[in-house]
C-alpha cells in the first residue's frame, strides 16, 4: 500500500508541475477572458489517459505500478477538476452564460471524445 501511495504521489507531483508550467505558458501567450490553460490540460489529460489505458489493457496489465503512476498519478495531477469548477462558477456568477456553456461543453464532450480517440489510436 505504501508503495502505491508513493507511486501516485510521484506521478501527481510531475503532473501538477506540468499543469502549472503549461497554464503559465498559455496565460502568457493566449488571449484572456477564456480559461484556455485549464481547458487544454483537461483535454490533453483525457487524450493521454485514453492512450495509456488502451496500452495497458492491450497488455493486460492495468493493475501494475506503471499504470498507476501514469493514470492516477500523472494524469490525475495534470488535469484539474477543481479549477475547472471554480472557473465555471465565476462565469456563472458574472452572468457569462454563453462562455460558460461553451466551456462546459468543450471540457465534457471534448474530454470524452479524446479519451475515446486515445483508446482508438492504440487499438
Amino acid at each position: 500500500m505504501l508503495k502505491s501511495l508513493l507511486i501516485v504521489g510521484l506521478g501527481s507531483f510531475i503532473g501538477g508541475v506540468l499543469r502549472y508550467a503549461l497554464s503559465i505558458y498559455i496565460k502568457n501567450n493566449c488571449s484572456q477572458g477564456f480559461p484556455w490553460g485549464t481547458l487544454l490540460v483537461n483535454l490533453m489529460g483525457c487524450l493521454v489517459m485514453g492512450l495509456i489505458l488502451a496500452l495497458f489493457r492491450e497488455n493486460g496489465s492495468t493493475g501494475n505500478m506503471w499504470c498507476l503512476l501514469l493514470t492516477t498519478g500523472l494524469c490525475g495531477g495534470f488535469t484539474t477538476f477543481s479549477t475547472f469548477s471554480c472557473e465555471s462558477f465565476q462565469m456563472l456568477q458574472s452572468g457569462d452564460f454563453a462562455t460558460l456553456a461553451l466551456y462546459l461543453a468543450s471540457n465534457l464532450i471534448g474530454g470524452i471524445l479524446l479519451i475515446g480517440l486515445g483508446y482508438w489510436l492504440v487499438r
